[in-house]
């Protein structure tokens, strides 16, 4: 179908199911850490995911693309990227699949009700407002730093929100990985799966994939590291099989 881009606005191929997205580069790109989430986790048949924090929605329709799930919602504050992201959803022809709501990840669990999804997702913003340069672009800064909710707010409402049993997927920096870690046992989220994310094999990891059981018992897998880069510009075997190249 047609869609209209605004200005600034392109039209991105996923490389699954032949799909795009739309995106606009001087306002906020997905990056890989949002494609290496909708690898690692894991939506069956008949269930229903949630993701919170979707920006433009690239881990739903990722998702749709990749799994067996029902259907699937994206929660994104900022007008701007929802609407990109429906008007995406439309050109995919997704409209039964995938719904945008506008709303605060905060008031996530008021918005959906409890116990309400068997999945979450999400790739929240990684750097605390004290952290880290804050991007003089407010929707780059919203996206990267802790300015509308925090890692609390985040792990708080996807236990929430979860049916029991119900799976909580996240992406985010290892530095902050004790952190999350005592969250995720706080809330009830007991962490039951973790793989670092090298950029190369001798290199410190630079991102964590990370899921959690909503009651599960304390039992956690570490799988094997997860390496980007062959060489300077070349994706290893596995990276190339995510992004479906």
């Amino acid at each position: 179908m047609s869609v209209e881009l605004l200005e600034n606005e392109r039209l991105d191929e996923l490389h699954r199911n032949g799909y795009y997205i739309i995106q606009n580069p001087k306002k906020f790109c997905f990056g890989m850490d949002a494609v290496l989430l909708s690898g690692f986790a894991r939506v069956k048949k008949q269930e229903t995911a949630l993701d919170l924090g979707t920006g433009t929605g690239i881990i739903p329709i990722l998702l749709e693309a990749k799994t067996q799930g029902l259907h699937f919602t994206g929660l994104e504050i900022q007008p701007e990227s929802a609407d990109m992201a429906r008007r995406s959803v439309a050109y995919n022809h997704l409209e039964d699949k995938i719904n945008i709501e506008i709303g605060d990840i905060k008031d996530a669990s008021r918005i959906f009700g409890a116990s309400s999804f068997h999945v979450v997702t999400t790739n929240p913003p990684y750097m605390t407002g004290q952290h880290g340069l804050t991007n003089p672009n407010e929707a780059k800064a919203i996206a990267r730093h802790e300015i509308l909710c925090c890692l609390e707010d985040v792990i708080r409402e996807s236990a929430r929100i979860l049916k029991p049993q119900g799976r909580f997927y996240m992406v985010h920096r290892p530095f902050r990985l004790t952190e999350i870690m005592v969250l995720m046992h706080q809330y009830g989220l007991e962490p039951k799966r973790m793989q670092l994310v090298y950029p190369f094999k001798d290199k410190e990891p630079n991102m964590v994939l990370l899921e959690g059981l909503r009651g599960g018992n304390p039992r956690i897998t570490i799988e094997k590291p997860l390496i980007v880069y062959r060489k300077p510009g070349v994706y290893t075997d596995e990276i190339y099989d995510i992004y479906g190249y």
